[in-house]
């Protein structure tokens, strides 16, 4: 599964060149050319990484990162920002607001993937490993397998992207929206109620033989592997 990167960028130009680049890099790409866009994309698309320019019409970079980081779902979201602000006071104040990254214009683009690379690895270790892990659950990249405790469990190809889905961010809600376009792709017509039918059959299959369920159901909310699953929670 490709890391998804949401550019927010208003120069067409910088976001076609990142756009391009990003994607032979391996990222899948989203953009966005104001904070107001940028908000709304980030809770219908669920990015792993966000680039950020500082200098956005309506709301700066700065003022969308600072919201970012007050949100819960948002909080530990990855964020770099690139700006052509190269004074040190400037980089203290996006760092201070919550940025992980600062990177200034004009920039490599090779040293800005190794610098996106190296934080996703710092802030989402699943991207760096074959192995994925939760409780006695395990998910062997390399050879599509998965095992509860001892016992392999044999999952559609469906239930594998959309358990992965949830294995790299554990304990993180997943609407039925997002989950339908990360696992599924907003170009396919699949209705809202075949997530719910997937994580019906992906619950029967973890939970064969009477062990612990890791499906978390918020009412209203969507799914989220959890240690406190089994009941919906309002």
């Amino acid at each position: 599964m490709r890391p998804l990167i949401l550019v927010v960028e208003d120069e067409a130009g910088v976001q076609e060149l990142l756009a391009y680049n990003l994607e032979r890099a391996g990222f899948a790409v989203e953009q966005a050319f104001d904070g107001d866009q940028a908000l709304t994309l980030v809770a219908e698309r669920s990015p792993d990484l966000i680039l950020l320019d500082w200098m956005l019409p309506h709301r700066s970079g700065l003022e969308l990162c600072r919201q970012l980081r007050r949100r819960r779902e948002t909080a530990n979201l990855p964020i770099i920002m690139l700006t052509a602000r190269a004074e040190e006071q400037d980089r203290l104040r996006g760092l201070d607001t919550g940025a992980d990254d600062y990177i200034t214009k004009p920039f490599s683009i090779d040293e800005l993937i190794a610098r996106m690379r190296a934080v996703l690895r710092r802030l989402r270790p699943a991207f760096s490993e074959e192995v994925l892990t939760f409780a006695d659950l395990t998910m062997d990249l390399a050879s599509h397998r998965v095992l509860r405790g001892q016992e392999e469990v044999h999952l559609s190809p469906t239930e594998f992207r959309l358990l992965r889905q949830l294995l790299e961010r554990p304990g993180r809600v997943f609407s039925r929206e997002q989950l339908l376009d990360l696992v599924w792709g907003r170009d396919q017509e699949v209705e809202l109620r075949t997530v719910d039918a997937t994580i019906r059959r992906l619950r029967r299959a973890l939970n064969d033989h009477n062990r612990p369920d890791l499906l978390r159901t918020v009412r209203a909310a969507g799914y989220a592997l959890d240690h406190k699953a089994g009941e919906l929670v309002d």
